[in-house]
């Protein structure tokens, strides 16, 4: 029986930088494995490491091209990273925008 391997989420994929970046480059395209690992000072396997959990959390495919394996960025899973990100951006600035309202309230004097 293999062992189990945990489905890390899109948050959890997107939390390390480096994996951000791999994102980033996949956004203007397809990529091979050397082509992304050419980017960065580590080796091959911890670039394939880092693939497998964008891959587990469902943020990239993969393909093989012969005896290459190439990945895409599949952009619709980053759904629910986007909304979440609307949703703290929208609650902050209604936030700022009413407390500043709330100061200019107070500055302007009483015209009864």
């Amino acid at each position: 029986m293999g062992r189990v391997v945990p489905v890390p989420s899109v948050f959890q994929a997107i939390a390390d930088p480096t994996r951000r970046q791999l994102l980033e480059m996949l956004g203007s395209g397809d990529r091979t494995v050397g082509e992304l690992a050419d980017a960065f000072d580590v080796t091959l396997s911890a670039i394939s490491q880092h693939l497998r959990v964008l891959r587990l959390a469902g943020l990239v495919s993969e393909e093989r091209q012969g005896r290459q394996r190439v990945y895409r960025l599949r952009p619709e899973s980053l759904g629910e990273v986007h909304e979440w990100v609307t949703r703290s951006v929208e609650a902050f600035w209604r936030r700022r925008l009413t407390n500043l309202g709330d100061e200019l309230k107070k500055e302007q004097p009483d015209e009864t």
